[in-house]
């Protein structure tokens, strides 16, 4: 009876414990645990893919086949990753100017 609370409540701690942070994730797609799938249509473009994949330090099982259309996604995907944008931060009314003046900022540029 030592883990219920007052009218019955489940102790909160377990509750944590069952429904805590997973530090346990996926493995990443294109490593050596979990290569990427891909189809191409020739030899030669698996020879250009593989190239590329060596280039990028990635793993993939390549099929070739004709009849079917070149699936290349998941590559492209980790490739095309988008990147963060970054700004600089603006200055404040009293900070000193960013041309060199010497004034501050709300006096001269601001």
């Amino acid at each position: 009876m030592h883990n219920l609370y007052y009218k019955g409540r489940i102790h909160t701690r377990e509750n944590h414990v069952k429904a805590g942070y997973n530090n346990k994730r996926a493995v990443k797609l294109g490593t050596e645990k979990h290569p990427l799938t891909l189809v191409v249509n020739s030899d030669e473009r698996k020879l250009e893919i593989e190239a590329l994949l060596a280039e990028n330090s990635l793993f993939a099982d390549i099929t070739v086949d004709s009849a079917i259309d070149e699936n290349i996604n998941d590559l492209d995907a980790i490739l095309n990753k988008p990147t963060t944008t970054r700004f600089d931060k603006t200055p404040n009314r009293n900070d000193p100017c960013s041309c060199g003046s010497g004034k501050k900022h709300k006096k001269c540029c601001g």
